[in-house]
């Protein structure tokens, strides 16, 4: 008799493992069931769905329930939402949502594919009809037909994640007056402050009007109950439409109610093959839990990519074959684009580099993502974290408006490996004109970062810098070494005007009993001025990293 496997959830996981799974046993009885309408699709791209960047909707539903029965034999039953998992008796109660009809299944093995659910608190409000989340297709759907009645002309949306930003700026340009709201102190959590508040910048000069460090209280209404404005503690927002986009929870009730163990994250907890506490019983995607390969600890990174790797594995290990498929973890690796800038993070930032015990030492350089003499070159923003004692590469974060995704590739390759900085200076990496430079970003960076851990540069963040401005810190003396022509366009506030070249010469105007930091644009020139002191017995030299390129604060 042919082995029966039911997966529960059909977007990217869920399609995965049974794609996979009838793959490599096509005698097998796979269903799959879908408590929605659609399957395997795109949930990152519902965004650009929104803002005509796609314009079909059936460029967003990857596959249909007919295609995967035509070519692999899998059932995919939409419609049919699982209402108990009975683990003893191995079968799985389902409510039939177009008929009323409970029907059950009976299963050899089992997949829990039920991927997350919006945060939604109950806010005043939440439930006008105008407000929305961007979670499944027909999410998009509704605010898209809107959109394209001309029913919308001021939007709000919570939230500064990637769904809540990549929202905005499709609103934003279809011509929406649109506000985002985020309740941290900065756009994109999970990377640094320094980078974040570039990325604001931008989204800003773009049209974008971003409110951090605030909340959303309430949704108020017309006379007519329709949605007016959202509510904070301190302003009244006009809008017509709303987006709540405050993250997603992992969907484990079903789970946890057949005995299923969750783990600290509150996702299911699986091991390295995708398997959970209960024999034949597996979980994947959004809905279970990873291990963060540089700590080694639990964590919960609910992608798309993630997904259909964790897929993949534990269709691999459902006949229980000595040589199973592992997943060990994941980094979090992710990338999005907002207008014209593109961002993207792998493995720890600082702030989690120093929140797990490491002693860190990172660097933030500017690199051209091509050679500078190739049109279309663009300076992106390159930042390593590196643990000072062993050199081990931790973690990495790039924006700027070239093309980043390489490198981040690159920098999650290395952490995977467990590479040092000194490795990841060495790597061999494709050269030519039109695809990189010959010193390529992550090497620049690396190389940098290794100037910091010898000793041979000490350098300051532009943050960190603007907090000892504001601070009143007496003890600066900042020096520009720009040309005449570069410092006209803005300095920082107080800052000497030495160019490089004179400074040999004009040494003696600088303050030598107080730390000397230097600035150029990139923190090259920078560090040049830097040995040129040095050599002159200048004891406390600083350069700022990143120069004025990284500076995202008012010049003078």
């Amino acid at each position: 008799m042919a082995k029966r496997l039911v997966v529960i959830g059909a977007v990217a996981s869920g399609t995965k493992a049974a794609a996979k799974a009838k793959r490599e046993h096509p005698d097998w009885d796979v269903t799959v069931l879908e408590k929605g309408d659609d399957i395997s699709y795109a949930g990152c791209g519902l965004p650009y769905y929104i803002g005509d960047v796609i314009k079909e909707r059936k460029e967003v539903v990857v596959k249909t329930p007919p295609e995967l029965k035509a070519w692999l034999g899998i059932t995919v039953l939409t419609g049919h939402e699982a209402l108990k998992v009975d683990t003893a008796a191995k079968e799985v109660t389902v409510l039939d949502k177009k008929t009323g009809e409970t029907k059950r299944f009976p299963y050899d093995k089992l997949i829990f594919a039920t991927g997350a659910v919006p945060f939604v608190p109950p806010v005043p409000g939440i439930d006008l009809p105008q407000v929305y989340t961007v979670r499944e297709v027909v999410d998009a759907d509704a605010i898209r037909e809107r959109l394209d009645k001309g029913l919308v002309h001021q939007a709000v949306v919570v939230g500064g994640g990637f769904i809540g930003l990549e929202v905005a700026e499709n609103l934003v340009q279809r011509g929406v007056k649109t506000t985002l709201v985020e309740l941290l102190d900065q756009v994109l959590p999970g990377f640094d402050a320094e980078l974040a508040i570039l990325v604001q910048k931008h989204l800003e000069e773009n049209g974008l009007t971003v409110i951090t460090g605030d909340k959303i209280t309430s949704f108020a209404a017309d006379e007519s109950g329709n949605l007016k404005a959202a509510v904070t503690p301190t302003r009244e927002i006009p809008c017509d439409l709303a987006v709540w986009a405050t993250g997603v929870r992992p969907n484990t009730k079903l789970a946890a109610e057949a005995g299923v163990e969750l783990g600290p994250t509150k996702a299911i907890k699986v091991n390295e093959y995708m398997e959970t506490n209960i024999p034949d019983v597996y979980a994947v995607g959004d809905c279970a839990e990873n291990v963060q390969l540089v700590t080694g600890r639990p964590a919960w990174m609910p992608m798309g990519s993630t997904a259909n790797k964790m897929g993949r594995a534990a269709a691999l290990n459902l006949d229980g074959a000595a040589d199973k498929d592992s997943l060990r973890g994941v980094l979090g690796t992710t990338v999005v684009k907002l207008f014209d800038m593109n961002a993207g993070k792998t493995g720890l930032s600082e702030f989690l580099a120093k929140k797990e015990g490491y002693d860190v030492e990172t660097v933030l350089v500017p690199a051209h993502d091509r050679a500078h003499y190739y049109p279309g070159n663009h300076l992106i923003l390159v930042k390593l974290i590196a643990d000072k004692a062993t050199h081990r590469v931790l973690g990495g974060q790039v924006v700027g408006e070239g093309v980043i995704d390489k490198p981040i590739d690159v920098l999650a390759t290395a952490i995977t490996l467990g590479a040092k900085v000194e490795d990841l200076a060495k790597l061999d990496l494709a050269y030519a004109p039109p695809f990189s430079t010959a010193m390529p970003p992550v090497v620049t960076a690396a190389n940098v970062l290794l100037n910091k851990l010898t000793g041979r540069m000490n350098g300051i963040k532009p943050r960190e810098l603007k907090a000892r401005l504001d601070s009143g810190d007496q003890d600066l003396e900042i020096v520009d070494v720009r040309k005449e022509e570069e410092v006209i366009l803005g300095k920082i506030p107080g800052a000497k005007h030495i160019v490089l070249d004179e400074l040999d010469a004009r040494a003696g105007e600088i303050d030598r009993s107080k730390e000397v930091v230097l600035v150029c644009k990139v923190g090259l020139r920078g560090y040049l001025a830097a040995i040129k002191l040095k050599a002159r017995g200048f004891e406390r030299v600083t350069v700022l990293e990143g120069g004025m390129t990284a500076w995202p604060y008012a010049t003078e």
